[in-house]
């Protein structure tokens, strides 16, 4: 019976800890996607300059 009530406080728990995971894994995609962006556009002006 008190497993009952622990599994309760753990939910909660493991449903906060997963948006947690999710937003940091939302913001290390952002991180990641501008880093792209920019090694994207250092390429295009050595590019450029070379030409």
């Amino acid at each position: 019976m008190s497993s009952g009530t622990n599994d309760k406080s753990v939910k909660p728990g493991r449903k906060q800890a997963a948006e947690e995971r999710e937003k940091r894994l939302k913001a290390a995609l952002k991180a990641n996607m501008a880093k792209r962006k920019q090694q994207v556009r250092a390429r295009k002006d050595i590019d450029n300059k070379a030409e």
